[in-house]
């Protein structure tokens, strides 16, 4: 009985003892290292972080360069073969179909989520936590206030936090507007940004959690429809900061702001392409892929090739024949306009840090690297390998090396040192330095405290 009651006397110890109170986490969405130098890029709510904290002049991202996999690491701090979301989609062996991680469609994330996240390990130690639509966050039993990163309205309001969504309604937040905005697509985007923001405010001024993870989606979109590094891109990236300048004023608001550390980061960069490669067309070719009238895989397709944007994974499916079909069909793969590399189920660890098909059967029996300028496609219809785009348009998933798709990076508040610029850093040393700010144990993370950037 005494442990039960000395409990949060310890916890309070550790609160008081810990750099910082709260630690707010602020993913844009394909927000690449480049955006923070580049003059025509308006975001002066995150320059002032900067200016007062800390950045990273380059932040690598995971493998392959996707949204469900980096949201993952950036809260486990651990490689995607460990963590297990491999890419925002994977494709199942047994039933010979994609099965679709993005936008949680299928899994809570006690499904998917192989390894401890920084707010399972809040909730641990007794402090609060929250989540606006962190994607592979559904259903989450250690968040207390969120709503899950889905388009379903109904999935939205089943997932959503009851006491939050009732909230939400009587403060007129218009969370009734979720899938009408979702339709939209990119003209939905700002307004679906600007409802999130206002959930997280409100958390934040009602609940003042100790950590709290908010993900803003329209750069990205605006960047996949025209490109990086665009008008639309830096109008979007400034409604991004907007929303930023919201969070910040409810801390302010809150009476919290002396005692809160902000981390804007990001879950990849982004390549403007102009032509997209489908590898099935050649593989259908040489014989190793078939369809059924070019809309499914066949029964006895010996290969299947999956794009996952600039990086391609091809499953080989016909397991007594693997080594063999694998030493056809590499070098021919390796061949095709605009493939920059592949990579052999080998090197998978060395290279991309992810675990061999063998050892997890999601994964596949190689990957294939697209270089600047272009993407991978997967449509079973297609009949050229490589398919013109024009107007030009972006894509991310390329290998995490690649120089546009390093992320961008800025800390700033309780804890932090003013003026320090980090040449580069990994996506998985945010969730040790998260960790150290709020004064919790998180010994299993394969990145590291960012000591040099705390006080």
């Amino acid at each position: 009985m005494w442990r039960l009651l000395l409990l949060p006397i310890l916890t309070s110890a550790a609160a008081l003892a810990a750099p910082a109170e709260h630690v707010i986490l602020v993913s844009i969405d394909g927000w690449a290292h480049h955006y923070f130098d580049d003059p025509k890029c308006h975001m002066p709510a995150v320059k002032a972080l900067a200016a007062n904290g800390v950045r990273a002049r380059r932040m690598e991202c995971s493998f392959p360069t996707v949204t469900w996999t980096n949201h993952t690491t950036l809260v486990t701090g651990v490689h995607p073969g460990k963590h297990g979301v491999l890419a925002n989609e994977y494709f199942d062996r047994a039933t010979r179909k994609k099965v679709p991680l993005i936008p949680d469609p299928l899994f809570n994330k006690d499904e998917i989520v192989k390894t401890p996240t920084i707010y399972d390990a809040a909730k641990a130690a007794g402090l609060t936590t929250a989540a606006v639509i962190w994607p592979a966050s559904r259903g989450a039993k250690t968040l207390d206030w969120t709503v899950p990163d889905v388009f379903e309205q109904e999935l939205f309001e089943r997932y959503g936090t009851p006491s939050l969504l009732e909230e939400a309604r009587a403060a007129g937040i218009p969370i009734e507007k979720q899938m009408e905005w979702c339709k939209l697509g990119n003209a939905g985007k700002a307004q679906r940004d600007y409802m999130y923001a206002q959930l997280a405010t409100h958390i934040i001024k009602q609940h003042k959690p100790n950590f709290l993870a908010i993900h803003l989606v329209s750069l990205d979109a605006f960047e996949h429809a025209h490109g990086r590094q665009v008008p639309e891109a830096y109008w979007a990236a400034n409604d991004s900061d907007n929303r930023v300048a919201d969070l910040i004023r409810a801390t302010e608001e809150a009476g919290i702001r002396d005692k809160t550390t902000f981390i804007i980061t990001t879950d990849h960069g982004f390549v403007t392409f102009t032509k997209s490669i489908n590898p099935n067309v050649l593989l259908r070719q040489e014989g190793f892929v078939k369809s059924v009238l070019g809309k499914s895989l066949a029964p006895d397709s010996p290969v299947f090739a999956m794009a996952e944007g600039g990086a391609c994974f091809v499953y080989v499916l016909d397991a007594a024949n693997r080594d063999s079909i694998l030493q056809q069909i590499t070098p021919k793969l390796a061949k095709i306009e605009g493939v920059s590399g592949v990579v052999e189920a080998k090197d998978f660890a060395s290279k991309l840090h992810h675990l061999t098909p063998d050892q997890d059967g999601r994964e596949p029996d190689l990957v294939l690297l697209a270089g600047d300028g272009y993407t991978f496609t997967d449509s079973l219809a297609d009949n050229e390998v490589i398919i013109p785009n024009d107007p030009p348009k972006g894509a991310h998933g390329h290998f995490q090396l690649d120089p546009n798709l390093y992320g961008g990076f800025v800390m700033s508040g309780a804890g932090v040192k003013a003026g320090v610029v980090l040449e580069e850093m990994k996506n998985i040393d945010v969730t040790p330095t998260m960790a150290k700010l709020l004064g919790i144990p998180f010994p299993d993370a394969d990145g590291k405290v960012l000591i040099e950037a705390l006080k």
